[in-house]
């Protein structure tokens, strides 16, 4: 049922495009507009993923760069094996907000990104539980489906700025200044409502996919309670500059100054919990489910790793692994 609402939102997406570029232009204006998206969605295909990693200053984990590197590595390796997903390229980005991202074309071209503050901020087993989130995003197709509904949604916002200077001087647009700023108010709101449906949705699914490819729903719970709470104090400063890409994250990470709360793109966080609660019921109160990662490297959890940048204390949060 999760996909084919997916499907009718990115056609309801597509349709709002078509419709848009007619109204300015017919049936030539319809069709330069799917040109356009046509071109713009090959773009991105073939180079969102560097794009969003360099974006965010991320850089390649080297597995043989110290015992934390591999054992970051390691844990993203052995989740991809539980997941039956390729080895995904890992990366850190050096932000103290708590946040991770997957993105990548398919899963023989995906990446999973973590920051330096959630390394500081939650446990390994509840890191396991974000990487087992992201990845789940990899193996539904998640990254490609979110890079072309923004893209869209993108090229949406542009044909509505196109309004005002074009539209009204065309033969075949009747919609008067009236209608051409409507569509320029109405349509990219439109268009960033169907994305917003799209991305929640697909954080649901992941949800329940990243608990069962950990095998421990628990773990992930406490994980987004930690992130939300980071997210919330701890300013993004590469996300608020670029607030497209706020889908991407396991948590929204922009502090709503504006807008972003009325337009929130992910689900509310006490839902995503209690559903994974729920589930961890069913699995058997959050124990290792079938196929599920053991967590690795119990050891103590106060040591420092090679990322060490630095993340405001609050008196509640509790040290993580690496911090």
């Amino acid at each position: 049922m999760s996909y084919m609402r997916t499907a009718i939102l990115l056609a309801a997406l597509t349709a709002l495009f078509m419709g848009i570029g007619f109204l300015l232009g017919g049936q030539t204006g319809m069709i330069i507009a799917l040109v356009m998206a046509g071109g713009m969605n090959l773009f991105a295909y073939w180079n969102s993923d560097k794009a969003v990693l360099r974006m965010y200053g991320a850089h390649l984990v080297d597995p043989n760069g110290g015992r934390d590197a591999r054992e970051l590595y390691d844990m993203v390796a052995g989740l991809a094996r539980n997941a039956n997903l390729p080895m995904p390229k890992v990366y850190v980005m050096d932000n103290p907000q708590p946040n991770a991202f997957a993105t990548g074309r398919n899963p023989e071209n995906a990446a999973v990104a973590v920051t330096t503050g959630l390394m500081q901020t939650i446990t390994r087993e509840e890191l396991a539980g974000v990487i087992a989130h992201e990845l789940a995003h990899i193996r539904h197709h998640d990254t490609l489906l979110m890079t072309v509904t923004a893209t869209i949604a993108g090229a949406i916002s542009m044909l509505a700025n196109f309004a005002m200077f074009f539209g009204g001087n065309r033969d075949n647009n009747h919609m008067g200044f009236i209608g051409t700023l409507a569509l320029m108010i109405l349509g990219p709101m439109a268009a960033s409502l169907v994305q917003m449906a799209i991305s929640r949705t697909r954080e649901y699914e992941a949800d329940k996919g990243g608990a069962e490819i950990c095998g421990h729903p628990l773990w992930l719970a406490s994980a987004l309670q930690k992130i939300a709470g980071g997210a919330a104090r701890i300013p993004n400063e590469e996300a608020e500059e670029n607030p497209a890409s706020a889908h991407l994250f396991i948590v929204n990470p922009l502090h709503g100054l504006r807008l972003d709360r009325m337009f929130a793109t992910h689900p509310p966080m006490e839902e995503r919990v209690a559903r994974l609660k729920a589930m961890s019921h069913t699995m058997g109160s959050g124990g290792l489910g079938s196929g599920g990662y053991d967590g690795g490297d119990t050891r103590s959890t106060t040591q420092a790793g090679p990322w060490s940048g630095s993340v405001p204390e609050s008196p509640r949060r509790a040290r993580g692994p690496w911090g």
